[in-house]
């Protein structure tokens, strides 16, 4: 499998590619393949497990206050500070533990190092190769090093096909063996493309049209960030080497959250995203609270156990 791989976070409709397989020359799935790839299962590959720190490497020029919101989040995830006010980014994400199932060690992830480039040490277009780079610049075991670029920065394939995307590199022995440091790259798309990658906060660039909703942090860039920080997540601990859980091709999966895409919410459709929460003095719509007194917009979870986009409200 290739050093990278995609899971784009787009709005309404899925592009999934036809996957061939090669031999001696091409041939056609058989009926029973193509059938295997419209359904979401388990590939037999390792999910990540026990203790992983995840580390923010921010990219360009970001405000304090917006850096806050990711890190919240992050710390949110599996604070040992418990979120009272329900429902709550914990409670979201132990929709994750349905694919530990019963085996160990679990999972448990805390927000690690950050580290700051603001000065563009690599320009203000990046390459996939020059991401991979950047995100070698965080701990390289135990990690998810997560490569956060701001509105000025454009990235390859940033708003023509992505808004994010995950992937792995493979580092120096350890112990007789070849560690894999999983990585994840999210853009802030409010000047480049907020229709495409910070929907439900912007007005989508296709499909049915609706009003935007108020933004929770009242960041579309950021909250609209956090979207697809929190889907490429759940993606990279699930399916973090491409032989995970997944649905489709291995080149362009739908995974644990992509699956799900475009609903947050009972009641979602194409343009609606769900019967949301209303903060009764900001206006923000929101379906999960976080430290700090913070609320945040995330995606439904594919259930692995019942194939259902299982939602928080």
């Amino acid at each position: 499998m290739a050093s990278l791989m995609s899971s784009t976070v787009v709005l309404f409709s899925l592009f999934v590619a036809t996957s061939f397989l090669h031999f001696t020359s091409a041939r056609k799935l058989s009926e029973s393949e193509s059938e295997a790839q419209l359904q979401f299962q388990y590939h037999r590959g390792p999910l990540l497990r026990g203790k992983i720190s995840v580390n923010l490497i921010w990219y360009g020029k970001f405000k304090p206050s917006e850096k806050a919101i990711i890190a919240d989040f992050i710390t949110s995830l599996s604070s040992p500070k418990p979120i009272t006010a329900q429902p709550s980014v914990a409670t979201w994400w132990k929709g994750i533990d349905k694919y530990y199932k019963n085996s160990s060690p679990k999972l448990a992830l805390r927000l690690g190092t950050q580290i700051t480039d603001d000065k563009y040490s690599l320009g203000k277009s990046l390459s996939s190769n020059q991401i991979r780079k950047l995100a070698s610049k965080g701990p390289k075991r135990n990690a998810i090093n997560i490569v956060l670029s701001s509105a000025d920065v454009a990235v390859e394939g940033f708003c023509s096909s992505r808004c994010g995307t995950h992937g792995f590199s493979v580092g120096a022995r350890v112990n007789g063996k070849r560690y894999k440091l999983a990585y994840m790259w999210v853009g802030n798309s409010e000047t480049q493309c907020p229709g495409q990658c910070a929907w439900p906060f912007h007005e989508p660039i296709y499909g049915p049209q609706s009003r935007p909703l108020v933004a929770p942090n009242n960041d579309v860039g950021l909250d609209g960030m956090l979207i697809n920080v929190a889907s490429l997540l759940a993606g990279t601990v699930t399916n973090p080497f491409g032989n995970g859980y997944f649905q489709g091709p291995k080149e362009a999966p739908l995974e644990a959250a992509s699956a799900c895409t475009g609903v947050y919410a009972k009641g979602a459709y194409p343009g609606y995203a769900g019967n949301l929460l209303l903060d009764p003095t900001t206006g923000a719509s929101y379906n999960a609270n976080g430290l700090n007194g913070r609320k945040y917009l995330l995606p439904a979870l594919l259930d692995p156990q019942t194939s259902a986009c299982s939602t928080l409200v």
